[in-house]
C-alpha cells in the first residue's frame, strides 16, 4: 500500500512541461536553469503549481473499474435516507437557535454551542447541498433543486442554487485553470504561500470558498437561483423578528466556524492538496509516474460528512450516493487502496499550516480541457460537438 499522505515525508516536485511528473532520476525541464538540472530534482525549492498536460485520472478510472466490475453501476442512484437527515440537522439548528436567542452573542456558551454543534451541523448541511447537487436525494432533479434550498436555510446565506454548476464544473474539469474553482488562483498563491497566509487562508477559508467562484466565471441567475434567494430572506426575516439577532448570528457564526479551524473543515484541504510525492512503481521503468490529485480519508469524521472522505470514490462515481460509497470501495478495493491517503483531518490542518513543503500552490493545474455544466442553451450549443456529446455520460457521473 502506498504511504498515507499524513504520514509520509513530505517532499516537493519540479513543474514541467512534461506529461507527466518526474519524482525520482535527473530532471527534464527545459525551463530549470542549467545548475538546477545537475541537482537532485527533490531538493530544488518549489516555486509553482504542478502543471500537467494529461487527463484527469478519474474518468479512466470509472471506465476500468466498470470493466472489472459491471455491478459497480448498480449502487448509482438517490438515497431515501438523505432527506430525513437533512431534516433532522434542519430541526436541531433551529432549535439550537432558539436556546440561544438570550445568550449574549459573546458569552462562551454561544460560541461553545457554535463550534460543537452548529459548526458541525451547518458543514453537514454543506455537504448535503453538495450530496443533492448530484441528484441523490430523488429521482427528480426539481425536486432537488427545492430541497436543497431547504438544506440551505440554517446557513443563513443562500448559495445552493450556484452550487450546483460551479461543483459540477470542478467534476468536469479537475483541474483546468479558469473553469475549476476549487483551485486557488495566483493571487490567492502569491500573498498566502506562508505560514501567516496558510494560518489566515484556514481560518477564513470558506470566504473564499464562497467568493473565489464568482472571480473567476458567473453563473446564470435562474429561477432557481431566485427562488433560493427568496426563501432565504423570508426565513431569516422569520428568524430575526421571532427569536432575535442572537438567533440568526448563532446560523452565521456556525457557518463561518464550519469553514475555519475546525476539524471537518479538514476535508476542503484534505480532498485536493498534494502532501507527497509518489512513489515510482515497478510497473513504470522509466521512473515517471502521474501526480495523484485527489485524496481520501476513510475516518469516523465520514460519519458527519456524508462519506465525503471517500472522495476518490466520489469523483469516480458522483452518481453513487453516500450511503453506497464505501461498497464501492469494496468492491473495487485492488483500485483504491494502493492510492495515497490521509488518515487525520485534524493534521491535514496542522500540516498544511506549518509543514513549509506543502502550500497554496500544491495543486495540480492543467491549461486545457473540460467544460462548464450548467450554462445556457446558447453556451451549451457553442462548444465543440465532442463535449455536448459528453452530455450523456452525465447519468452516470453527476
Amino acid at each position: 500500500m502506498a504511504p498515507s499522505a499524513s504520514t509520509a515525508t513530505a517532499t516537493k516536485n519540479i513543474p514541467s512541461n512534461d506529461k507527466t511528473i518526474r519524482v525520482n532520476g535527473k530532471a527534464s525541464s527545459p525551463d530549470l536553469p542549467a545548475q538546477e538540472l545537475q541537482r537532485d530534482p527533490l531538493e530544488v525549492k518549489y516555486r509553482d503549481f504542478f502543471w500537467t498536460y494529461t487527463e484527469e485520472p478519474h474518468r479512466t478510472r470509472r471506465l476500468a473499474i466498470i470493466k472489472a466490475h459491471p455491478e459497480v453501476t448498480k449502487l448509482c442512484g438517490p438515497e431515501p435516507l438523505t432527506k430525513y437527515v437533512v431534516l433532522g440537522v434542519v430541526a436541531l439548528q433551529i432549535a439550537c437557535a432558539y436556546v440561544l436567542r438570550n445568550y449574549s452573542f459573546f458569552s462562551w456558551q454561544f460560541w461553545a454551542l457554535a463550534y460543537v454543534v452548529g459548526a458541525t451541523a451547518n458543514q453537514n448541511l454543506f455537504l448535503a447541498i453538495h450530496e443533492i447537487s448530484h441528484n441523490l436525494a430523488f429521482r427528480s432533479p426539481t425536486a432537488n433543486r427545492l430541497f436543497a434550498i431547504i438544506a440551505n436555510l440554517p446557513i443563513g446565506i443562500p448559495y445552493s442554487a450556484s452550487f450546483r454548476p460551479y461543483h459540477l464544473t470542478h467534476h468536469k474539469s479537475l483541474g483546468v485553470d479558469g473553469l475549476d474553482t476549487d483551485l486557488p488562483t495566483a493571487l490567492e498563491a502569491v500573498f498566502l504561500d506562508s505560514i501567516l497566509g496558510k494560518a489566515f487562508f484556514c481560518t477564513f477559508q470558506i470566504f473564499f470558498y464562497a467568493i473565489r467562484p464568482m472571480t473567476v466565471f458567473p453563473v446564470p441567475f435562474t429561477r432557481v437561483s431566485a427562488t433560493n434567494l427568496a426563501v432565504q430572506f423570508i426565513f431569516d426575516y422569520v428568524i430575526l423578528t421571532t427569536m432575535g439577532k442572537e438567533a440568526m448570528l448563532y446560523f452565521l457564526l456556525s457557518s463561518f466556524l464550519a469553514g475555519s479551524l475546525h476539524p471537518l473543515a479538514g476535508h476542503f484541504i484534505a480532498e485536493h492538496y498534494v502532501y507527497e510525492t509518489v512513489t515510482p512503481t515497478q510497473k513504470d521503468p522509466n521512473n515517471r509516474v502521474p501526480l495523484p490529485e485527489t485524496f481520501s480519508y476513510y475516518g469516523p469524521l465520514n460519519f458527519l460528512t456524508y462519506n465525503v472522505g471517500y472522495h476518490n470514490e466520489h469523483h469516480d462515481f458522483p452518481a453513487v450516493p453516500w450511503t453506497r460509497l464505501p461498497k464501492l470501495y469494496e468492491i473495487a478495493r485492488e483500485f483504491y487502496d494502493e492510492l495515497p491517503r490521509h488518515e487525520s483531518w485534524t493534521y491535514v490542518l496542522w500540516r498544511f499550516i506549518f509543514d513549509e513543503n506543502v502550500g497554496i500552490r500544491c495543486r495540480v493545474k492543467r491549461k486545457e480541457g473540460g467544460r462548464l455544466v450548467g450554462q445556457t442553451k446558447a453556451a451549451t450549443a457553442a462548444q465543440p460537438v465532442a463535449q455536448v456529446a459528453d452530455w450523456k455520460e452525465d447519468e452516470l457521473e453527476a
